[in-house]
């Protein structure tokens, strides 16, 4: 995906989002045995050791660390598809030998730097253009896609320990912009990946504790918009917000919420749409 023109976001609000998943992770963590550090994923050839050695890996990197040489060619592995996956597995075989304790201290002092490096970065360094997930965007989206790759890693942990979010625990930051990131790619998703007709009008409806609609027009192309300017959607998705967000990052639904996807208009075409919603990397 490549963005058109840098993404101006509030520092204010991104960074409590991300400090509070970085939290979340950390109490997810605290006091867990072996056996929990051991469990695994909804990612394939990941334990919840391996999914915070990724955190660290990424982190590391943001703070300008060289990953660790591999004791085995990493892009042989099944599940690595690509540069950025080669690099995550070094991290992940490299910490694969520490305890659970071990990983998690080294998790905190990380984390407890980048917030520092981050809280004291100006607001020019912050709306800078860099290499994003996303194409070359402001370092601020970078950090709200950080919130929405550590939040959808807190949900792998979740999954891992049969612990899923209750309502409460999904009403905060964290969801809201991830939401807003997922949100920011619907128009990729439906116009390069689903190829929607043009004229289409496609809603998205999230039910759960942060409930929204989101909207994408193809009109020339895909546009993510506020309203459809009196007319009504030719095609909708109505979903949980947690399960659209699994959707969306290539993930197994959560047994502990509705699994319902309600399609109306143009069945075929919301049915090619939820089938394309994975857009991560």
């Amino acid at each position: 995906m490549a963005t058109s023109s840098i993404t101006t976001l509030d520092k204010s609000v991104v960074l409590p989002g991300l400090f509070a998943d970085w939290d979340s992770i950390d109490a997810l963590l605290d006091g867990l045995p072996e056996s929990g550090w051991q469990a695994a994923t909804p990612l394939p050839g990941w334990c919840v050791r391996a999914v915070v050695s990724h955190i660290i890996g990424t982190e590391s990197f943001l703070e300008g660390i060289a990953p660790p040489q591999p004791d085995i060619d990493v892009k042989a592995l099944e599940h690595v598809r690509n540069d950025i996956g080669a690099m995550n597995e070094c991290w992940v075989r490299h910490l694969s030998g520490e305890s659970g304790s071990s990983v998690l201290e080294r998790y905190r002092a990380l984390t407890g730097k980048r917030r520092e490096v981050l809280r004291s970065m100006s607001d020019d360094d912050w709306n800078a253009p860099t290499p994003t997930p996303a194409g070359m965007d402001s370092y601020g989206r970078f950090m709200r896609i950080r919130v929405f790759d550590c939040w959808m890693h807190e949900q792998d942990i979740r999954m891992a320990l049969q612990r899923p979010s209750s309502d409460d625990e999904l009403d905060g930051p964290a969801l809201r912009l991830s939401l807003d990131e997922i949100a920011a790619t619907m128009g990729f998703v439906v116009g390069k990946l689903a190829k929607a007709p043009d004229g289409s009008r496609v809603q998205f409806d999230l039910t759960g504790p942060l409930p929204r609609s989101i909207r994408v027009s193809m009109d020339g192309r895909a546009q993510v918009v506020d309203d459809f300017g009196g007319l009504g959607p030719t095609a909708t998705i109505r979903l949980d917000a947690l399960q659209f967000t699994r959707l969306a990052g290539g993930r197994p639904m959560c047994p502990a919420r509705a699994q319902d996807i309600e399609l109306g208009g143009d069945k075929d075409l919301a049915a090619h749409i939820v089938e394309r919603l994975n857009f991560v990397i």
